[in-house]
C-alpha cells in the first residue's frame, strides 16, 4: 500500500496552482466509532450466531495526501477481512464502505462524505478472506487558515443504511414478455 505523507507538490502542478502550496500534515485516518464491522444475517428481525451469513472488519488503514491549487487531494487505502458464518458460503458481495472528512471540534462539520461499493469475492472453500480497497479521489478545499486543517479527520465505516441505497439503485431485472398463443 501507500504510507502516510506530507503535501508534495510537482513542478507542473505548481506552475497550474492557483495558491501557493501550504507544508501540512495529511489528516489522519480513523474507523467510526460503531462502525468498524459489519455483519449480515439470514434473520434479519432477530439475528443470531447460526444465522450470520458473514461478517466483515477493518483491520489497517493508510493514506496520502497532495495539494493541487486550493483543494487537497487525498488517497486512501483499507484494509480488512471478511470472515463466513453458519450460514455463509463462496460468492461474491458487495460491502457498503463510508468515507467521510471531519472538521472535529466544538461543532463537528462535514467536510465530504463518499460511499463506495466494494466489491468481495469469496472463494469456495474459504472461510475468509482479506480484501483491499483504495479510494482515490477524496477531495476537499483547502481551509482559508491552513492550520486548520489539523483538525481534519477522515472517518471510515461501513454504511448498512449504505447497502440498501445500493439495493434501490441496482437496475430492475427486465420482465420477461409474455409469449403470445400460437
Amino acid at each position: 500500500m501507500f504510507s502516510s505523507s506530507k503535501s508534495s507538490t510537482d513542478a507542473s502542478s505548481a506552475s497550474a496552482s492557483v495558491a501557493p502550496a501550504v507544508d501540512f500534515e495529511c489528516p489522519s485516518v480513523g474507523i467510526r466509532q460503531g462502525a468498524g464491522t459489519y455483519a449480515l444475517s439470514t434473520a434479519t428481525a432477530d439475528p443470531s450466531a447460526l444465522s450470520m451469513r458473514y461478517q466483515v472488519g477493518i483491520g489497517q488503514t493508510a493514506r496520502e495526501c497532495r495539494q493541487v491549487g486550493t483543494t487537497v487531494m487525498m488517497k486512501v487505502g483499507v484494509q480488512g477481512r471478511v470472515v463466513l458464518g453458519p450460514a455463509g458460503s463462496a460468492g461474491e458481495l458487495d460491502v457498503p464502505l463510508r468515507f467521510a472528512v471531519i472538521q472535529e471540534g466544538v461543532a463537528p462539520k462535514t467536510i465530504m462524505t463518499k460511499l463506495q461499493r466494494v466489491h468481495v469475492t469469496i472463494p469456495p472453500g474459504d472461510t475468509n478472506v482479506a480484501f483491499t480497497h483504495v479510494e482515490e479521489d477524496i477531495s476537499f478545499p483547502m481551509p482559508k487558515d491552513a492550520s486548520d486543517i489539523d483538525n481534519y479527520v477522515v472517518y471510515i465505516g461501513f454504511d448498512p443504511m449504505g447497502a440498501k441505497e445500493f439495493e434501490r439503485r441496482r437496475p430492475a431485472k427486465p420482465q420477461a414478455k409474455p409469449k403470445r398463443p400460437s
